[in-house]
């Protein structure tokens, strides 16, 4: 039976579709890469003057800020509304589904548009009692402003998303873990705290960093009312020189950086919160450098000790 097993001719799988697919990759990418390098539609010069000048770069500034606080805002808003889906309260329920339902109903322009035109509609904003007199009131464009307004309109926008994003999180977490820390007398503010939300980050952040991401993008929808983000600054300054393709590559480069960041930021925040599910989960890329570079050195001292040969049997040296 070995003998004949010896004799057997393996011939290993041969995949011709993959290897010409990859084939096919290898020449689209050169081709692609060739026309960067060779194509003087793309103005290099153009944009290497651009991309990091001061124009652009507060630009970049303007997207970050409308981002954070759109990000932050529109989550802890989200947070709220998704607790109040939640709730035992008709009410409450009510009042959250008919949000969501209308702020997910409505595009994001028409929103920006609306809270942009405020003041038509409240010329003054005030406190007081309410259906009684005001004791203080404001010119709604002194209050809100431009800027203010781009902000309460992503934020609403934003929170009407991320309410059914961390509703998903929060019941996806096992019932019987709530059970259990009510029959152990943990206050309810608490299981949430400790028990639900850190367990419900795990099937949250996925989701949540892609609308993060998407709004990072959404934010160049804020054009429509000159504030100077980047894509606003971009369309100023091609509409002036006429270079649109070098000045679109630049907003192209910056939206690619700072997603790219928000993408590794994205990965390590998952890989916390997912210490308790994993407990040996796989190293990062700066640990796999570190290790192969551990290696290297290790391989290179070795070559670099000298040779001693092995004694002979009887050599009493």
């Amino acid at each position: 039976m070995t003998t004949e097993r010896r004799a057997l001719k393996i011939v290993p799988a041969r995949h011709y579709t993959r290897w010409a697919a990859a084939v096919a990759v290898t020449v689209l990418v050169a081709q692609f890469a060739h026309g960067l390098v060779t194509n003087p539609v793309w103005e290099w010069g153009v944009f290497s003057e651009y991309v990091l000048s001061e124009t652009i770069v507060d630009a970049v500034w303007v997207t970050l800020q409308l981002t954070s606080y759109a990000t932050v805002l529109g989550f802890v808003l989200g947070t709220v509304l998704a607790f109040m889906r939640l709730s035992r309260s008709p009410l409450l329920q009510t009042v959250a589904w008919t949000y969501i339902w209308i702020f997910r109903s409505i595009p994001m322009i028409v929103q920006l548009v609306f809270w942009f035109n405020l003041s038509a509609l409240y010329e003054r904003l005030g406190v007081g009692i309410p259906f009684g007199p005001v004791f203080w009131s404001v010119d709604s464009n002194s209050l809100i402003g431009t800027m203010g307004a781009a902000i309460i309109g992503l934020t609403l926008h934003q929170a009407a998303y991320a309410a059914e994003i961390v509703r998903g999180g929060v019941v996806a977490v096992d019932h019987g873990q709530l059970e259990a820390a009510a029959a152990l007398g943990i206050p309810r503010l608490r299981q949430i705290r400790r028990i639900v939300l850190p367990q419900a980050m795990r099937a949250i952040l996925p989701t949540a960093g892609n609308e993060i991401i998407g709004l990072l993008k959404g934010t160049s929808v804020v054009y429509v009312m000159a504030i100077g983000e980047l894509f606003y600054q971009v369309q100023v300054i091609y509409g002036r020189n006429g270079r649109v393709i070098p000045l679109l590559l630049v907003a192209t480069a910056w939206y690619v950086v700072l997603t790219s960041l928000l993408s590794i930021a994205q990965y390590y925040v998952e890989r916390y919160f997912a210490r308790g599910a994993n407990r040996t989960p796989p190293p990062t890329p700066i640990q796999r450098a570190r290790r192969f570079v551990r290696t290297l050195r290790t391989a290179a001292s070795r070559r670099d000790q000298p040779v001693i040969p092995p004694k002979r049997m009887g050599d009493s040296r």
